[in-house]
């Protein structure tokens, strides 16, 4: 996923690490360096961030590299710099929605900062650069009277990864309001439209390697006083719902098509409260696993397992993961 500060003399420099998707077992110390071609902007890159402190559930081993990007020169330059050297990109916004290996991952972990993370308004469309939080996004937008975005006050995330995911709450979803996305990759960066990126329920068809770095919003007049009280209604359905105290990294499954949501499907299974190792299927939402006691990832992934095992063999549904995995995760086949 990008690049790699690794010292090899006294004085630092940057070198690049063949390699793919695989795990990274070895424990590295945090090093530093600057990545960027000669000339042009250089960008602080680290060696052996831990993935626990940028994800939600807290879990997760190290990443090759690490970079906060703040412009979109930045984010191509590590991206070229990425494919020479045959690694990966990935990028972590606020770490919601997110399972990282236990042994890290051999890859550059992005995390969009800067301009990438601020919003502004224009007209009636919401700018916004895919670091930017949802609950950013939607602070400016009831600031300037722009509705349409109130969904979002359920999502824990960044613009970027509503879009790589359409993300979506209470009936909304980020296909309903996007205008276009600027996506970045290796080879070049465009705007694309929701059709382009194929967005449908809890997907699109972004890849690792492509970088949502800003998304126009459309949205339409309304209230502030409507929007803050439709928030605050939302809130309060989530807050008694779900485990918004807890460390989780949201939604495990999404809901398949069957009268029962998810979540309620797992409940009839009997799952809530059951616990492997660290982590526990939530005792108030069967579709939230929570780190109750110093969880690892290996422990939320053999909690996902059971939980579609019994799923399939109660009821014969097929669960499907909402969560994003890094690094060489997979969940056993049923059958």
């Amino acid at each position: 996923m990008g690049a790699c500060a690794r010292r090899r003399h006294p004085h630092r420099r940057v070198v690049g690490a063949r390699g793919g998707h695989g795990a990274h077992a070895r424990r590295r110390r945090r090093r530093h360096g600057r990545a960027g071609p000669s000339g042009g902007a250089r960008v602080n890159v680290e060696e052996g961030v831990r993935l626990s402190r940028h994800t939600t559930l807290g879990t997760g081993g190290t990443a090759r590299a690490f970079a906060r990007p703040a412009s979109l020169l930045e984010v191509e330059q590590l991206l070229r710099w990425a494919a020479e050297r045959g690694l990966g990109v990935a990028t972590v916004g606020l770490g919601s929605n997110l399972l990282a290996a236990d042994d890290g991952i051999d890859a550059l972990v992005l995390k969009l900062d800067g301009e990438l993370a601020a919003v502004r308004v224009d007209d009636h469309r919401l700018l916004a650069g895919g670091g930017a939080a949802n609950a950013v996004a939607l602070h400016r937008a009831r600031a300037a009277g722009l509705g349409g975005f109130e969904f979002a006050c359920a999502i824990p995330g960044t613009i970027g990864g509503g879009v790589w995911m359409n993300g979506g709450a209470y009936g909304g979803d980020f296909s309903q309001v996007l205008e276009r996305a600027l996506v970045a990759t290796a080879d070049g960066t465009g705007w694309l439209t929701p059709a382009e990126l194929g967005l449908s329920y809890r997907h699109s068809n972004l890849r690792h390697g492509q970088v949502v770095v800003q998304s126009e919003l459309r949205l339409h007049p309304r209230d502030p006083a409507e929007i803050r009280a439709q928030v605050r209604e939302l809130n309060a359905r989530r807050k008694a719902a779900q485990p918004t105290n807890r460390r989780t990294f949201g939604s495990v499954f999404k809901n398949p098509e069957h009268e029962l949501t998810a979540g309620r499907l797992l409940e009839a299974c009997g799952l809530k409260g059951h616990r492997i190792g660290g982590a526990q299927i939530s005792p108030k939402h069967a579709n939230f696993i929570e780190n109750a006691e110093g969880a690892r990832t290996a422990d939320a992934l053999a909690l996902m397992a059971e939980a579609r095992r019994r799923a399939h063999e109660q009821y014969g549904v097929e669960l499907r993961h909402e969560v994003e995995f890094l690094g060489p995760l997979e969940l056993p086949p049923l059958g």
